[in-house]
């Protein structure tokens, strides 16, 4: 166990040290030349170099990567080309305002597509299957912004109960965020909650025709028990996983959901600061999204070793 989880510990951390090596080297990559972004065009090619000299650029890209490492393992993500502003301060604010939205798609989207793809595993080949399989399918073909521009339409437009856009800025507090967080929300667990409904669907169909599942059956057990005590943990094993993705994909998603409500979080200074071309902010949050990736997978891992003890043990020796 100890064995497995320090193995496993070890590979996050190697796979977060290569990501940061490939965040760097793409970023360094994009084509043009930030000292003259920031300056423009009508700049003098001394003012250019000058600027290059303090912001570092005229280093070899091995001992910037090792400078932006080092700050960033102590928090310290450099200074905003266009707010100047520290970064890590800067992007904590709007990964604060993300995360009002994140915590109620997840807490929608997992929950209600866990009981829905159960219903549908039970009830295989018979209407509650054929209804949740077409709407979740539904929902896997049709991307996030376009759910959203239609929960605009209808809770928005035909029937004003919620904002359609944000019209504070990043510093707005809870209380004025929380009602503009529920079309985004819902936007982005109807399109998570499709991915979780197929793969918990169909790992209890697979569960309930397994030999054990007919051993307690013929025992006399309640489906209800059945259902709780031995076909559920086993069908949430490959859904765990499912469900890791689906929330690592939240980092990615919810940019464009908030740029559809114009809601300042995450997604949308990722993306103005790759049209400003502010490189300190988008290598912080390129490994911010990075490390939620790692730490995902690392948790969905350890879940479904929690739930397998087979997953752990075999002979008395760790696997």
């Amino acid at each position: 166990m100890l064995t497995f989880l320090v193995r496993r510990v070890v590979s996050a951390l190697g796979t977060l040290l290569l990501s940061s090596v490939l965040v760097f080297l793409a970023v360094q990559a994009l084509p043009g030349d930030v000292a003259t972004q920031v300056l423009g065009r009508d700049a003098t090619p001394d003012a250019v170099a000058a600027l290059r000299k303090q912001m570092g650029l005229d280093q070899p890209a091995w001992e910037r990567y090792g400078h932006w490492i080092s700050g960033a393992l102590h928090g310290d993500f450099g200074t905003s080309l266009v707010t100047t502003k520290p970064v890590g301060g800067e992007v904590a604010q709007y990964l604060g305002n993300s995360a009002l939205i994140a915590v109620v798609t997840i807490l929608f989207a997992v929950t209600g597509s866990l009981v829905l793809g159960i219903v549908a595993g039970l009830y295989r080949d018979r209407w509650p299957d054929h209804l949740i399989s077409t709407v979740s399918l539904v929902g896997m073909s049709v991307p996030e912004f376009v759910v959203a521009t239609v929960l605009v339409l209808a809770f928005s437009v035909t029937v004003p109960v919620l904002p359609a856009v944000v019209l504070y800025g990043p510093g707005a507090g809870t209380g004025q965020l929380l009602p503009a967080v529920w079309l985004p929300a819902a936007s982005l667990a109807i399109v998570m909650a499709a991915y979780i409904v197929r793969m918990a669907r169909t790992s209890v169909i697979d569960v309930m025709a397994s030999e054990y599942v007919t051993t307690a059956r013929l025992k006399g057990l309640s489906t209800w028990r059945v259902v709780t005590r031995h076909a559920l943990p086993s069908a949430l094993l490959p859904t765990l996983h499912v469900i890791a993705l689906n929330v690592a994909w939240l980092v990615g998603g919810v940019a464009v959901v908030e740029n559809v409500f114009n809601y300042p979080g995450i997604g949308k200074l990722m993306l103005s600061s790759v049209q400003n071309r502010d490189l300190p902010v988008i290598q912080a949050i390129a490994l911010i999204s990075a490390v939620v990736y790692v730490l995902c997978n690392l948790a969905a891992d350890l879940g479904s070793m929690a739930l397998n003890p087979k997953l752990r043990t075999r002979g008395g020796r760790i696997r």
